[in-house]
């Protein structure tokens, strides 16, 4: 493999690790919002999913992908929640909602486009068992992709109408 499909790599992984983390942090903050903090939650495995896939490709390269494990409920974590409790289904929370769920898709989108990147990569130095990776994790970032946009086109006409 050369230095360049290397760098995609790690880039893909730490975006992978990015996006997990974050969807987490939406399903806390939104916890009272049931079908968001439950699909987000899964979602997140997906993420987790990738990147593990990832991290035997990175370590032909002699390198390891540097993560931080998933704690328990941390006092932030704790935090996020009761303060989604508090705040309900107030417009406010509403467009936070938006906003995250905007952030998320424009995560997962970037991560798209570095798993097409990859793939081709895949292709071109007729890495099989990296394309098989490919085709098996970039299907769930699809589907993160198509959901953030889903709930984007559900939540923007009711809360834009709202304000």
């Amino acid at each position: 493999m050369t230095k360049a499909l290397e760098a995609v790599l790690r880039e893909l992984h730490e975006g992978e690790v990015e996006l997990e983390k974050e969807l987490h942090v939406v399903a806390d903050r939104h916890s009272v919002e049931h079908e968001v903090r439950h699909v987000a939650v899964d979602l997140a495995r997906w993420s987790l999913q990738n990147r593990e896939a990832l991290e035997p490709i990175l370590a032909r390269f002699g390198t390891s992908a540097e993560t931080e494990p998933q704690a328990g409920a941390t006092t932030g974590q704790q935090l996020r929640e009761r303060t989604a409790e508090l705040l309900g289904r107030r417009p406010e929370p509403g467009l936070l909602l938006m906003r995250d769920v905007r952030h998320l898709y424009l995560l997962a989108s970037g991560n798209s486009v570095l798993w097409t990147v990859l793939g081709q990569g895949a292709q071109a130095t007729k890495d099989t068992e990296l394309l098989e990776v490919v085709t098996a994790c970039h299907e769930r970032t699809i589907r993160q992709t198509v959901w953030c946009n889903s709930m984007l086109k559900v939540l923007s006409p009711q809360l834009l109408a709202a304000v």
